[in-house]
């Protein structure tokens, strides 16, 4: 199953939250946890200052100063049993009424067994200050994804615009617009580089598709001559086998120059339709009449169209001429609305064939036969000047399809 195509730009916008999502999450983790340091670090410098002050009162006359307590019963495990005289600190996260998370600092005054001094530091109101931080920062970091998101996504739709669209001359290029340029980008960056790349590509193309087909032109233009002299002489040859297979040679040679010519003209744009009305049924007749090779023709319906009948001729000659030299009889023609249909019970069209659609001087699969490989390539030019559309396929039941669909204009 192909997966769905996600456009550039919201992968370059999910890529930016993401990261500004990462970055708010590290900076509000680093700020809680200095912050709980901080705050515990406080609490304990207080415990302890107080508990100072209120030993060396208490040594001096049994007073106990404000907030001091003896052997309280809240004072957490490891400052119960102080080892020795000096002062300790242990930080209570047990939550008593009003009394939330707490600092202790204690100190055994005498010795042992003797009375422990404890001082509380209620962490409540600082670790509820906390919170509100972790808040602040919480909504502090939404409010900058909605900011950056939106901002992401224009900031990457014109990049995702930019190569959008040379992404669709490549396309054209590659479906034979020679003409096709990206043209000059904003910026000066890789986006531009591929662009500069890809029309300096098409530029290179179109130079070198125009010298071949100005060589094929020059050289099938240059053949004409000798070649229908040839044909001429080859005709006051006296009748004999060897005799009308070099005639049958030379025609050969002639078919392939008028071939190459009408190919030249064809990519050159050089050719124009003469429109008439005509029944679409009497031109396909004709046309399968002068290959001379015994073809069926179905009529199931008799249109009348405007198209050119010399280039309806001609490609439906090609069809039928493909059919018996590359495929196998019985070869059928079906004329309907508008369409006309040729197919044959042959091997079929070649995969790549069907893929890339036919290409000249081959004729695909071994088992289809001989040939140039120009019949399907004229039938397809002369289609595109019509402005028709020549789809090649495959029967359900083997052997190759061509189908021709008229305009209705």
């Amino acid at each position: 199953m192909r997966s769905r195509r996600v456009p550039v730009r919201w992968k370059i916008a999910a890529l930016a939250a993401a990261c500004a999502g990462l970055v708010a999450a590290t900076v509000g983790v680093m700020v809680h946890v200095w912050t709980r340091w901080d705050i515990q670090s406080r609490a304990e410098a207080e415990a302890v200052n107080s508990l100072y002050s209120a030993v060396d009162t208490y040594r001096r006359g049994d007073v106990l100063a404000d907030g001091i307590q003896v052997d309280p019963p809240g004072l957490p495990t490891a400052l119960r049993e102080p080892p020795d005289g000096d002062r300790h600190t242990a930080y209570d996260d047990r939550v008593d009424g009003n009394v939330g998370p707490s600092m202790w600092a204690a100190q055994r005054v005498g010795g042992p067994g003797s009375k422990v001094l404890a001082f509380q530091v209620n962490m409540g109101p600082r670790m509820y200050d906390l919170q509100r931080l972790d808040m602040s920062m919480a909504v502090a970091s939404l409010a900058a994804l909605a900011v950056v998101t939106p901002l992401a996504v224009l900031g990457s739709g014109v990049l995702g615009r930019r190569l959008h669209r040379v992404s669709q001359t490549a396309g054209r290029v590659s479906a034979g617009d020679l003409d096709a340029r990206t043209g000059p980008t904003k910026g000066r960056d890789e986006i531009s580089d591929i662009a500069a790349a890809v029309d300096a590509m098409a530029d290179g193309l179109a130079r070198r598709l125009h010298s071949e087909r100005r060589f094929t032109a020059d050289v099938a233009h240059e053949l004409r001559t000798p070649v229908g002299g040839l044909l001429a002489a080859a005709d006051l040859l006296p009748s004999g086998e060897t005799e009308d297979a070099l005639r049958a040679r030379v025609r050969d040679l002639r078919d392939l120059v008028e071939d190459l010519l009408e190919i030249s003209r064809l990519d050159a744009g050089a050719e124009r339709p003469a429109r008439t009305p005509v029944p679409l049924d009497a031109v396909v007749r004709e046309a399968v009449a002068r290959t001379g090779l015994p073809t069926e023709v179905v009529t199931t319906a008799e249109p009348v169209v405007r198209t050119d009948p010399r280039r309806l001729e001609r490609i439906v000659g090609n069809l039928v001429v493909n059919a018996h030299r590359h495929g196998r009889a019985p070869v059928e023609v079906t004329v309907a609305e508008h369409t006309v249909t040729v197919r044959d019970h042959g091997p079929g069209f070649p995969a790549d064939l069907l893929r890339e659609g036919p290409r000249r001087f081959r004729t695909g699969a071994r088992e289809r036969g001989g040939g140039h490989g120009l019949g399907l390539t004229i039938a397809l030019g002369q289609a595109r000047v019509l402005g028709a559309e020549l789809r090649l396929g495959e029967a359900g039941d083997g052997g190759a399809v061509a189908a021709l669909h008229l305009p209705q204009d």
